[in-house]
């Protein structure tokens, strides 16, 4: 049985400002990203059932990652959970769609979280391959499951 490599491409809005940092993404600023999923595994043998020769169906693919990363994600602000608890209240008061992560929300830090999250969604006969997510039209992170071994 051949091993096929399946992707979808995922598009959402998303804001987001980084703690510390000396730039100008300091600032609350959004982008419009862009998240290819690829999974991998070998299609289904099941001659007579409407999943024969799928490694999984497309439209399965988009409600699970649309579960698990656009609709969290999707006009949404991500912020680290460390910013002054007064500015956290405020900003709570105005707006309804506000993330606070553990981590930095740099591109890098969020395919990782996005790989955690699909890829314990994912059925059993099916394993996350690789993610790239597009911060800017020409700027993007990989994130490949065979980097992952001994992280």
């Amino acid at each position: 049985m051949a091993t096929v490599r399946l992707t979808k491409t995922f598009t959402f809005e998303m804001a987001h400002a980084l703690y510390n940092y000396d730039g100008k993404c300091r600032n609350i600023h959004g982008h419009s990203y862009k998240l290819e999923v690829t999974i991998i595994g070998q299609p289904k043998v099941a001659p007579g059932q409407p999943d024969d020769g799928l490694l999984m169906d497309f439209g399965d693919l988009k409600k699970l990652v649309n579960g698990t990363v656009v609709d969290v994600f999707d006009h949404a602000l991500v912020m680290q959970n460390n910013y002054d608890k007064s500015l956290v209240d405020q900003l709570n008061r105005h707006f309804s769609r506000m993330i606070y992560v553990d981590y930095q929300p740099t591109c890098e830090n969020l395919i990782a979280d996005f790989a955690k999250r699909i890829g314990s969604a994912l059925p059993k006969n099916t394993r996350l391959h690789c993610l790239r997510l597009h911060e800017t039209a020409t700027a993007y992170c990989e994130w490949y499951a065979e980097d992952q071994a001994g992280s």
